[in-house]
Parts: structure tokens; C-alpha cells; sequence
């Protein structure tokens, strides 16, 4: 065979490889996936010291506020927030004296459920947030409700998970605190001290959670670094204290759900030993219409039934808020 036939020869199979290779991956469908939504990072100085917030997704969405619990922060909603972001407004704030907010001596600043709920106010107004559904967990139930009494005609629904509006939620684990509210002395305030310590704040992410693979120890890290800020101490044990100013309101509360009937997703980790199981089912007597779902695991439960609750928040947002 010549050499000028094999060049040939070699030029044309190079071209049908070529020509078959092209075809190939134009039949072959491009793999696209959408980025999650971004989340944006902010402050605003509201009496005096800087509020730090988490918001994402689209300006003109249904609004969504993501209230928090101790001994955390708006870092308890980091997974959440992008999976709601593509259709609604999701604000989430951290009040003073916890996660990425100003902490100022508890000597000079008012630390408590009250004062929470007016900053928390300020926030959203300034925001421009003039309808909002609410996510309630630990502490942010009082400070939501809270809310929804100063402006009932604002809240467009409620998910509710392990935050309490009834006597029948306080059991054992409140023995301590109320002991203290009972009488306010160096000794009672002393003794909750155990409270802020890596071992408890580890037991709330561990404590009733089945499968502790689905728990990053970054949570109490996270957390107790937080706590560990010099006087922050005295700022959780204030707060302990004030929490007694919640429960008179808790009638106030209770008529809000009867009066404005507000839709309410329930969403409960029946393990919790904080909030427990007791305090989910008399939201019923004041929400009939309310969906209740208690999910095997414990206080933090988006920290392991993400793949459950999501779905079940969705459904619930998107059939009342999204309208």
C-alpha cells in the first residue's frame, strides 16, 4: 500500500471518529442543576446595637420569619432557608446576645421576651415586611406571639415547632427555673449555671435522636463558643429569669389562635425533655383546623428530619401563604 493511500486511509477514519463523536454528544442531554438560592448576610442597628439576619429569596415573596431558640441562632436554619428561598422572603434574625448580634453588658441593656419582640418589630417594618407567616421554636414562640399580639392583622400563619403557649408544656426540666422565678436570689440564679455548659448544650442537638449520624457536632461547637463569650452567661441566666413574664400572656396567646385563626403547622420533636410532647396537643383546643405532626426525634429536629419536615412545610406554605 502506498503511502499516500494509508495517509488517505488514516485522515478519513480520523474523520468518521471524529463525526461519530460529535453525534454522540449531541444526543447525549446536557445535565443542568439549579444553584440553591444565595443567602444573604446582614445587620441592622436597632437600639442601639447591630441585629444580625439571614434573608433570601425573592423581594416580593411571601415573607417567611425564622424565629429561634436557645442556645442558638438564626444558624439553626441554614439548611431551611435555600429550600424556601426560591419562591418566598425568608428573614431570620438573631436577637441580641446570641449568634452574629451585638451582646452589650447585661447591666445596660434590657435582655428579654418584650424587648425581643419590639426589635424583632423594627426588623420587619424596616424590612418592609407588612404580611408574614412565622416559624416558632423555643424561645421564638414567646417572642412571636408576642408579635402577632401587637399586630395580629400582620401574621399570615404559623409552623410551630417545640415552642410553648400552654402550662401543660413546662414539666420536670422547668423545675430548676421556676424555682428561680419563685425567688429570685444569687443561690437560685447560681444553679442554672449548669444550663450554658458544652454538656447540656451538646444533650439539646443529642438527647432523643435516633440516629446521632445525622447530628453535626458543629451545632454545639458552633453554640457553646457563643455562650463562652465573656458575660454571656449572666445574659442566658437573665433571660431564664424573664422568661416567667411569658406565661401570664399565654391566655393573650391563646385567644389570638381562637380570634384569628390563624393556619398553623405543627411540627413537634416528641422526645424533646425541654418542651415535650405535653405542650403540642393543646394547641388543638384553640387551632381544630391545625395539623399536627410529632416526629421521633428530639429538640432541634431539623438537625435530623430535615428530609420529613421540608415537605410538610412546603405543602403547608405553599396551600396557605403562597396565595
Amino acid at each position: 500500500m502506498s503511502r499516500t493511500l494509508t495517509t488517505l486511509l488514516l485522515a478519513s477514519a480520523s474523520l468518521f471518529i471524529s463525526a461519530s463523536t460529535s453525534i454522540a454528544f449531541a444526543e447525549t442531554p446536557a445535565i443542568t442543576q439549579q444553584a440553591p438560592p444565595t443567602t444573604h448576610y446582614r445587620s441592622m442597628k436597632i437600639d442601639g446595637v447591630n441585629v444580625f439576619y439571614r434573608e433570601a429569596g425573592p423581594a416580593n415573596g411571601p415573607v417567611v420569619v425564622l424565629l429561634h431558640g436557645f442556645p442558638t441562632s438564626s444558624h439553626m436554619f441554614r439548611n431551611l432557608i435555600p429550600l424556601l428561598a426560591d419562591r418566598y422572603r425568608v428573614i431570620a434574625p438573631d436577637y441580641p446576645g446570641f449568634g452574629q448580634s451585638d451582646a452589650p453588658d447585661h447591666t445596660k441593656f434590657d435582655y428579654s421576651f418584650g424587648h425581643y419582640a419590639d426589635i424583632v418589630d423594627t426588623l420587619l417594618t424596616q424590612l418592609g415586611a407588612a404580611k408574614y407567616a412565622m416559624y416558632l421554636m423555643d424561645y421564638g414562640a414567646p417572642v412571636g406571639y408576642r408579635l402577632a399580639l401587637k399586630h395580629p392583622d400582620r401574621v399570615t400563619g404559623l409552623i410551630v415547632q417545640n415552642g410553648n403557649a400552654y402550662e401543660e408544656g413546662l414539666r420536670e426540666f422547668w423545675d430548676p427555673i421556676k424555682a428561680y422565678w419563685a425567688e429570685n436570689t444569687k443561690e437560685r440564679r447560681d444553679a442554672l449555671s449548669n444550663l450554658v455548659v458544652l454538656e447540656t448544650t451538646r444533650f439539646q442537638y443529642t438527647d432523643g435522636v435516633k440516629d446521632l449520624t445525622r447530628i453535626s457536632p458543629d451545632n454545639w461547637v458552633h453554640d457553646q463558643a457563643l455562650l463562652d463569650r465573656p458575660g454571656n452567661k449572666d445574659i442566658q441566666l437573665d433571660l431564664f429569669y424573664d422568661y416567667r413574664t411569658n406565661l401570664p400572656l399565654y391566655p393573650q396567646f391563646q385567644a389570638f389562635f381562637r380570634d384569628r385563626k390563624p393556619p398553623t403547622l405543627i411540627v413537634w420533636g416528641k422526645n424533646d425533655k425541654i418542651f415535650p410532647e405535653d405542650g403540642a396537643h393543646p394547641y388543638l383546643r384553640d387551632l381544630p383546623e391545625a395539623e399536627l405532626h410529632l416526629l421521633d426525634t428530639g429538640h432541634f429536629a431539623l438537625e435530623d428530619k430535615l428530609d420529613e419536615m421540608v415537605p410538610l412545610i412546603r405543602t403547608f406554605l405553599d396551600g396557605n401563604i403562597a396565595k
